[in-house]
């Protein structure tokens, strides 16, 4: 038996004992950790940036001299659809990858694919080659959150995990943001050419993808993946190098930790084994996952889906100024998580889950009782909507934190993926398909009924919640869920 500092592998008995996952729990913040947000989180920025910058030129597209023969209704339609189906196929497949290869090889790859996808949708010349980059485009996204939320759950400290996971889900809404405001300017032909603007508008994504990848070049393998897979040395000096970063940076010598795990080095587990582990072994938290995404996918899709119709249709806005609307509905869903983010590290995963899922439920019901009653106009309506997303953000933010935590390390990527998968498809499929005739009828208790919809299911998700969420905050992931070669077949 051979001593590796804080692992002690057998070739006999073929296991490691390690302290690495306590070890990496017991940092303090640092600049190492900045540089983990930086490099993997900002990626949301570029989805959000890339679903708000279509769906708001798709107008521009569609007319004469965009240099891009199709409709608008292929735009919002077809393209929207094969971006979703992409996200779907693409989190699946990569997040399967994921945890066969490596978070850090994955999450290089998606990034790659997203950037090449967009630069070839800038250069888009016929309707088939936007359709086909589009899907590709969203290949490349589905396979970031399956990648990227594996890599952050395991290399951010427990005691901060909650919130950093929240904030950087949530900063989706900062690229939304970003995207109203240039469609904006991509839609002023005063401004720039109509074959131009919307060239440009992807392009930017093109650049700022292109800098995450160069931060992103610098984050390291996941160490907990590393010794699952027989490269406990590797895992043991990434960490010693890790600890001696912060020891120089914090001035104080690191306590060494007490707890230790034992483990079983493998390379690859079944579709078969991931699926009974998770439905089987753990049917609670799959009934919570799958109650979380799909509550949220609905509420989010009775808003937004309809919103530019509902304000143009019912309070008289402008088409031209939607955008501004949306930009103040995206900012107040980033508020969300970034203020109460803390909040599930400190007061508890369970009450803040439950809570912000209830109340922005409830919230969005009395929104569709006043828009019901003809007592809102287009600034109060824009001001629920807010209200409502900045707990709803902050709740459909933690169903990712939620399903990448409590579930064993092994299927940690297909979870992820196939959460994703069933909520994107909820949004993107279930949703347009529930939502579309309702938001665009012009009759206000068609509108009022897509409300409740997306209301009722939230709450519902909610109440699943209070009874099945996991009071994760503070706990290490391998006693949320202890990797498959030293657990207990039990159901959870």
């Amino acid at each position: 038996m051979a001593e590796l500092g804080g692992h002690c592998a057998s070739r006999d008995t073929e296991t490691v004992t390690t302290k690495v996952p306590a070890r990496l729990d017991r940092l303090p913040w640092s600049r190492w950790h900045w540089m983990i947000v930086i490099g993997l989180g900002t990626v949301w920025i570029l989805d959000g940036l890339e679903v708000t910058i279509v769906g708001n030129i798709a107008g521009r597209l569609s007319e004469d001299g965009s240099g891009l023969s199709i409709t608008d209704a292929q735009v919002t339609g077809v393209a929207a659809a094969l971006y979703v189906a992409g996200a779907c196929a693409g989190a699946l497949v990569f997040g399967r990858l994921t945890d066969l290869f490596g978070r850090k090889k994955l999450f290089l790859v998606t990034l790659g694919l997203y950037l090449a996808a967009t630069a070839l949708t800038a250069v888009s010349f016929s309707p088939w080659w936007f359709f086909l980059f589009r899907f590709l485009t969203g290949f490349g996204i589905g396979g970031e959150y399956a990648a990227i939320n594996s890599a952050i759950d395991e290399l951010i400290p427990s005691k901060y995990r909650g919130r950093v996971d929240l904030i950087i889900n949530g900063s989706f809404w900062l690229g939304a943001v970003a995207g109203a405001l240039l469609s904006v300017v991509a839609l002023d032909t005063d401004v720039l050419p109509a074959w131009l603007g919307w060239r440009l508008t992807f392009a930017l994504g093109v650049v700022l993808g292109l800098v995450i990848l160069l931060v992103r070049r610098h984050v390291p393998e996941s160490p907990r993946w590393m010794f699952l897979h027989g490269k406990a040395h590797e895992a043991e000096e990434l960490v010693t190098g890790v600890e001696r970063q912060v020891e120089a940076e914090k001035g104080v010598r690191l306590p060494e930790p007490d707890e230790e795990i034992t483990v079983t080095p493998h390379h690859s587990i079944g579709f078969g084994e991931i699926a009974r582990t998770v439905f089987r072994s753990y049917p609670r938290r799959a009934v919570l996952g799958l109650a979380l995404f799909v509550g949220q996918a609905f509420l989010y899709n009775a808003i937004t889906f309809g919103f530019g119709t509902i304000l143009i249709r019912f309070f008289d806005v402008s088409s031209g100024v939607t955008g501004y609307y949306f930009a103040v509905i995206a900012f107040g869903n980033f508020l969300g998580p970034l203020l109460l983010g803390r909040f599930f590290d400190t007061v508890g995963r369970r009450p803040m889950i439950a809570g912000t899922y209830v109340l922005s439920g409830l919230l969005l019901f009395a929104t569709a009782w006043l828009f019901g009653a003809g007592r809102l106009t287009a600034l109060t309506m824009t001001a629920c909507w807010c209200v409502v997303l900045f707990f709803a953000s902050a709740g459909a933010s933690s169903a990712y934190l939620t399903v990448s935590e409590i579930f064993p390390m092994e299927t940690r990527a297909m979870a992820i993926a196939f959460f994703y998968a069933i909520g994107t498809a909820a949004g993107g499929i279930s949703g347009p398909l529930v939502f579309a005739d309702l938001t665009s009828s012009g009759v206000r208790a068609d509108t009022v009924l897509a409300f409740c919809v997306g209301a009722g299911l939230m709450v519902g998700a909610g109440v699943v919640a209070a009874f099945f969420a996991v009071a994760a905050e503070g706990r290490s992931l391998e006693e949320i869920a202890a990797p498959l070669s030293v657990r207990s077949d039990t159901a959870s």
